[in-house]
């Protein structure tokens, strides 16, 4: 029995256990008299009494207590024997277990937080305490008087919770389920439900207590955490895409750049190397293995100096181009090996046009282009059988000439050469030998030609040469010794002898006029004289001198 059932004894003990003790000292004052005087001290009377008051009162308090002991538990078995009506059939049902509801559980449960209810073999509530209407709006009486489920529980949970309870009464191990309730002030409630069997003296399951708490709270946060994970996976996601997106669009720039022929290189604030392509690897002559990015620009530096023919001018234009923020001019290297790169060079701006995020160079490897270049001109200004200067090239140069012999007063000087008995040799012995007359001539009057004049020839066996800053008597002296030359060379062709002769004729801008179709129309009159005389001879134009200078 508890202790609680005891405590309203001790007071009327108390008050009986006095007056016994007053009501044994009276009569017994007589005999102490008798005792011998040891005994009658004070200490000894006050023990004694007090020895007495206590058994007195001892025999005493046991049996009130039996008293009280045999009140409660009558009472005890009055509430056993109390049956339940329910709400529903009106009919008492069969008395609770000796477990059951008593009167201070009923108290515990109804000023309790936590929803209790009972649920009966057939699986219905025919019993929830009132902590019902703090969060369905509706009394007990209510809630019992239809379908406990239909009326509180939610719709989406009705099912799944009618699944649980059946197989909770089937003595399955059900464990904690959480549902959703519904009505009053607070809407849709989430309520975590805990289910223990009731069972009789003799284990037959007479139905299930249910406990439900509120878990509101915990699921709105829950809710809150997942929409946090969510948010945060979303963002993680997208995060990952542009990652990827990044990553694919650096590999499709770094792709293109690798296909790209000309080299290029980042170099960060500080000088260092951020990237550099497979094509500069080939233009420096840098092998697969070695790591520059990341190196500063000196290490590259004694890299490439070895490689460069002049590395004084290089490191000069290098550090000029480091000086300034301005892009480069596109600038030649002139490599060791006889290999030609230009470079070019400029500031990246940052993205917000502030401080810079270094600076790219670009090397491109010209050699194959100024090769291309230079057969491409030599191919539109010489001629391809003799290799002198063509007509194109005549034209241009008589242009020069003649514009430079205006700003200085000098004058130039033109000889127009044509062939004598060159079509025999082509008629007789065929083109090829005809060919090989006009590559030997080119030859031998090329030792003749001095360094300021030029040898041209302007198709056929017709041939020009222009003098700059010349006399009427060098002009002579020139045609005489090509007349020579020409005349003392000799072919044989098919073991017979050939020769030729030149006619020449002569013209001075200073006399013959000073734009080219004046000078060349004159000495081309000068060249028909001299053939007309019966050639390998020369002559001046007539309208300039007057007569022949011999």
């Amino acid at each position: 029995m508890s202790f609680r059932l005891l405590r309203p004894v001790f007071p009327s003990c108390i008050r009986q256990l006095a007056g016994v003790g007053l009501a044994l000292a009276l009569p017994a004052a007589p005999a102490w008299a008798a005792l011998p005087e040891a005994f009658a001290s004070p200490v000894v009377t006050i023990c004694t009494g007090l020895a007495a008051m206590l058994g007195t009162g001892g025999g005493i308090y046991l049996m009130l207590l039996r008293r009280r002991l045999a009140a409660c538990e009558a009472e005890l078995a009055a509430l056993r024997a109390t049956p339940v009506v329910s709400p529903e059939a009106g009919e008492p049902l069969a008395p609770l277990p000796a477990e059951g509801i008593s009167r201070h559980f009923q108290r515990a449960v109804t000023d309790g937080l936590n929803l209790e209810g009972w649920v009966d073999r057939e699986g219905r509530f025919f019993w929830v305490s009132q902590v019902i209407e703090r969060y369905t709006g509706r009394t007990a009486a209510e809630v019992l008087a239809g379908d406990f489920i239909d009326l509180v529980v939610y719709e989406r949970d009705r099912s799944y919770c009618r699944d649980q309870i059946r197989r909770a009464l089937a003595d399955e191990q059900i464990s904690e389920l959480e549902l959703r309730l519904i009505g009053g002030s607070r809407g849709v409630h989430w309520i975590s439900w805990h289910w223990q069997p009731i069972r009789d003296g003799e284990g037959l399951l007479l139905g299930l207590r249910v406990t439900m708490s509120d878990v509101q709270a915990r699921k709105e946060a829950e809710f809150k955490l997942l929409e946090t994970v969510a948010a945060l996976r979303r963002a993680q996601a997208l995060s990952e895409h542009y990652l990827r997106r990044s990553n694919e669009e650096r590999s499709r720039l770094s792709a293109l750049l690798d296909v790209v022929r000309m080299g290029i290189l980042f170099m960060d604030t500080d000088r260092r190397v951020v990237y550099c392509n497979r094509a500069l690897y080939e233009i420096w002559r840098m092998n697969d293995g070695d790591g520059f990015v990341g190196v500063r620009d000196v290490v590259l530096q004694q890299h490439v100096l070895q490689f460069v023919a002049d590395p004084v001018a290089f490191m000069e234009h290098v550090n000029h181009v480091l000086s300034h923020r301005m892009p480069s001019e596109p600038y030649e290297i002139l490599f060791s090996d006889g290999r030609v790169v230009t470079d070019f060079s400029r500031v990246v701006p940052g993205p917000d046009g502030g401080r810079s995020l270094g600076r790219i160079w670009v090397f491109e490897d010209v050699t194959e282009q100024r090769r291309v270049a230079r057969q491409l001109l030599h191919m539109a200004e010489r001629d391809p059988l003799t290799n002198l200067y063509n007509r194109r090239r005549f034209h241009e140069e008589l242009a020069r000439m003649l514009a430079d012999s205006s700003r200085h007063r000098e004058c130039v000087g033109l000889l127009a050469i044509d062939l004598d008995g060159f079509k025999p040799v082509n008629d007789r012995f065929g083109h090829q030998a005809g060919d090989e007359v006009l590559v030997d001539l080119a030859s031998e009057l090329g030792s003749v030609v001095r360094r300021n004049e030029m040898f041209f020839r302007l198709g056929g066996d017709e041939f020009a040469i222009l003098v700059p800053s010349a006399s009427a008597s060098e002009l002579s002296e020139l045609a005489r010794r090509l007349c020579a030359c020409i005349a003392g060379m000799s072919f044989n062709f098919n073991n017979q002898p050939a020769g030729v002769t030149a006619s020449i004729g002569i013209a001075l801008s200073a006399r013959d006029g000073e734009n080219p179709e004046s000078l060349i129309g004159a000495a081309d009159r000068a060249m028909y004289l001299a053939k007309a005389l019966g050639g390998n001879c020369w002559e001046f134009a007539r309208e300039s001198v007057g007569e022949t200078v011999a």
